[in-house]
């Protein structure tokens, strides 16, 4: 690992948290942290247009895309319009055909669009709905991450994601996956770097982890 190298890396939450669920993860000095957050989009806005609006706050060398979730579609989608050195996704899917079963069905019979939106409102149901049934004992400790919270923000998240339209992978993304995430199992998952024991919140629970092994996968060639 060159630590002459400057790497500057940009990190995406996932659906509703902030940056805080990056706390967690510490670097070498080289590696340059800059935290992305959600903006709330406008109304019917593409993902093309939010992503270019993201994109814009994206400046610097050896830029790595590092996006955890639905961060993991958005750093993808961000990918296609900037110089980039790397892309990882964390927790996150690399085409829609890793999406779970349930998520494609919705796509086709468009019964997502007649979820009562109203449950986002109860912190628990949230918490449950970002990170999985694995948070259900400990809601209380998340409640700090999940900040984003207004309803047309969710209701546009759920929306791009269902109907994400990446049939392929981009050419080279790392994708670091648990093997016990409930929320995109692992089960539909390709090509991954597999976390024995990891869930759909490690980047917190195994943060140990990717401490330990970031900075390699990052610098290697």
């Amino acid at each position: 690992m060159n630590q002459d190298i400057k790497y500057d890396i940009f990190l995406m939450p996932g659906m509703a948290a902030n940056p805080k669920i990056f706390e967690f993860i510490k670097l070498p000095s080289n590696y340059v942290i800059h935290y992305l957050e959600w903006e709330i989009p406008f109304k019917n806005e593409s993902l093309s247009n939010y992503v270019l609006r993201l994109a814009k706050k994206i400046k610097g060398e050896n830029i790595v895309l590092i996006g955890v979730s639905f961060g993991g579609l958005i750093v993808q989608e961000i990918s296609k319009i900037i110089k980039y050195n790397k892309v990882i996704i964390i927790s996150s899917v690399k085409s829609n055909k890793e999406l779970p079963l349930m998520m494609q069905i919705g796509k086709k019979t468009k019964a997502y669009k007649y979820l009562n939106i109203n449950w986002i409102h109860d912190f628990e149901s949230l918490a449950l709905f970002v990170f999985g049934p694995i948070v259900r004992n400990r809601i209380e400790l998340y409640r700090k991450y999940l900040s984003v919270r207004d309803e047309n923000y969710l209701k546009w998240s759920i929306d791009k994601i269902v109907n994400w339209n990446q049939k392929t992978p981009i050419k080279d993304v790392i994708h670091i996956h648990g093997t016990i995430d409930l929320v995109f199992p692992s089960i539909y998952i390709k090509k991954a770097i597999f976390v024995k024991g990891g869930n759909h919140a490690m980047i917190l629970r195994k943060a140990n982890w990717f401490n330990k092994n970031l900075p390699e996968i990052i610098s290697k060639n």
